[in-house]
């Protein structure tokens, strides 16, 4: 068996990752913009290619399997890239699995650089909103967690801008 189908599908993986990066970057812009639209455009994109990256690495898996299983190996469905490399006899499909993996991991690693940005951002953004909820209502009075049910109060009372009263 040849490892072509299986360089076949590392090449699909390396562009559907390659998208989701390019996904990221888009999203980052969006983000500072704060355009909710657009974001919801690229969460939907995004969806996209994690379902072809799921039925992709199952489809890589598959034959992994199938390569082991033609050079008298037992299949194990927790074999890496990293270990076929070095049960492959021929140099250059060796070579050519390893830049495929190689190339991969390096954009894997990007993406997640650029997704670890956009997280930041989300974070900053909702705690900005919090802030601006705080300014508003006015923090709560107090920080109970527990609060015996005979008491007068249940819930937190805020001292805010507005009275919620009138």
């Amino acid at each position: 068996m040849s490892i072509q189908p299986l360089l076949e599908t590392m090449g699909i993986l390396l562009e559907a990752h390659e998208a989701l990066l390019g996904l990221a970057r888009d999203k980052t812009q969006v983000l500072v913009s704060n355009d909710i639209n657009q974001l919801n455009m690229i969460v939907n994109r995004e969806n996209k290619w994690i379902r072809i990256i799921a039925e992709t690495d199952q489809q890589r898996l598959q034959l992994i399997s199938a390569y082991l299983i033609s050079r008298g190996y037992n299949p194990n469905p927790k074999i890496t890239v990293s270990d076929l490399v070095k049960v492959i006899f021929k140099a250059e499909e060796k070579q050519a699995l390893a830049q495929a993996q190689q190339k991969l991991l390096a954009t894997i690693k990007e993406l997640k650089a650029s997704n670890n940005i956009n997280q930041q951002l989300i974070e900053q953004s909702l705690s900005f909103i919090n802030y601006s909820i705080d300014l508003v209502l006015g923090a709560p009075e107090d920080d109970v967690l527990y609060q015996h049910p005979h008491q007068q109060a249940y819930g937190t009372k805020r001292l805010g801008v507005f009275d919620t009263k009138a």
